[in-house]
């Protein structure tokens, strides 16, 4: 039997084929699990239709900013009205603006502080709070981050730490959440290039420094995490819950 055989769930984030979104999405599918999609914008309308339509003509796929509360309301409404439950979610959700992620974090304007930590950190515990009660039968919640949470990475400033804000979320939600055997985790992927990596000041050198410095010598790659997040989503990881998990190739065990 698939891993993931009845499971319903809905993923955030995808905006291109090379989303890691998208792999883990994949994964999910091939693993048995019916899926519904959102997208931020109608510039992203068509790539995500275009890639969740692979999965059947019915699938769901719906608009949500997850800055609006109404947004989010609507979508789990809706996915309430098709579904009935709920028992995966999948935030891959992040952004700063681009001048943020250039210069010196000392820099970094209240603004931009404020949109980073709504969009990227903020939005899935909004996103968590809403399919709480449509996880009756428990469930997994699924964050991307990144190591930038944990160490400095030159450039990534302001992401840095909306994603550490992002990993402490995870563990409140996992205590708060847990009792209803809601377990809530996130992947720490090595650098994967994607639409929203490629905005990242210096990202072709930072792939070639993890190729160089992993111990095992290479950059991770997209269907790794989706196993990861299959593995995450699935009974197999059914007492994991609060925890950071690097998909990095192990390049977060390194000291030099």
């Amino acid at each position: 039997m698939s891993q993931l055989a009845g499971k319903l769930g809905i993923v955030f984030g995808v905006a291109n084929k090379r989303s890691i979104a998208w792999a883990i999405a994949q994964a999910w599918h091939k693993a048995g699990a019916r899926l519904a999609f959102t997208y931020q914008g109608e510039r992203l309308k068509d790539n995500v239709e275009e890639l969740a339509g692979t999965f059947g003509a019915d699938t769901l796929i719906l608009p949500c900013d997850v800055t609006k509360d109404e947004d989010i309301a609507s979508v789990f409404k809706l996915v309430g009205e098709k579904f009935g439950k709920l028992h995966l979610l999948l935030h891959s959700v992040a952004f700063a603006p681009k001048d943020a992620l250039e210069g010196r974090f000392v820099n970094t304007s209240r603004e931009a502080f404020r949109v980073s930590h709504d969009i990227s950190a903020y939005s899935l515990v909004a996103l968590a709070r809403a399919a709480e009660p449509l996880m009756t039968e428990g469930g997994s919640i699924v964050a991307m981050s990144y190591y930038g949470a944990e160490k400095v990475v030159p450039h990534y400033n302001v992401m840095g730490v909306a994603k550490a804000a992002l990993e402490a979320s995870t563990r409140y939600l996992a205590y708060d959440l847990g009792p209803k055997k809601i377990r809530v985790n996130c992947i720490s992927a090595g650098p994967v290039n994607t639409l929203a990596a490629r905005g990242i000041s210096g990202f072709s050198e930072m792939l070639k420094h993890y190729e160089a410095h992993a111990p095992l010598k290479r950059n991770v790659v997209p269907e790794e995490l989706g196993a990861t997040g299959t593995f995450l989503a699935s009974d197999g990881a059914a007492a994991i819950t609060g925890q950071v998990l690097y998909v990095d190739c192990g390049y977060q065990i390194m000291g030099m």
